[in-house]
């Protein structure tokens, strides 16, 4: 599903966030690292103030399959039958892992603020569904 600033959306999931906490501001415990959890029911809704898209970065298969088309189209009219034959071939073979990467090019992620106050920044896309 394609996330859009200003949508309105829930948690598909429950949530269990655990890690350190680090206060903020000039408050004297802010020096301290808390240990701690906070979980947030499925169903909790919220706002996307922010969607963000990140290219992923391509496999060695990937570049090996761009590499190999290039080959084929500029020069493959040229070559010989039996060596383009062979080169139909290999780029036949990384066929699949150039589609599967077209298809998650991206990964996306976002900023949701939730009713509750919290907000819950660089989470991937598929944690909410539309309200």
């Amino acid at each position: 599903m394609a996330l859009e600033d200003g949508q309105r959306v829930k948690l598909a999931a429950d949530l269990r966030l655990t890690g350190s906490l680090t206060l903020t501001g000039d408050s004297p415990a802010a020096e301290h690292a808390v240990a701690g959890s906070l979980s947030l029911a499925a169903g909790t809704e919220g706002t996307v103030e922010r969607v963000d898209e990140h290219p992923r970065e391509p496999s060695q298969e990937v570049r090996e399959y761009e590499r190999l088309k290039a080959l084929l189209d500029d020069f493959g009219p040229q070559m010989p039958p039996a060596s383009r034959r062979q080169l139909e071939e290999q780029v036949g073979s990384l066929e699949a892992e150039w589609i599967a990467h077209q298809e998650h090019a991206y990964r996306v992620t976002v900023r949701v603020r939730l009713d509750n106050g919290f907000v819950l920044d660089d989470v991937h896309e598929d944690l909410f569904t539309s309200r």
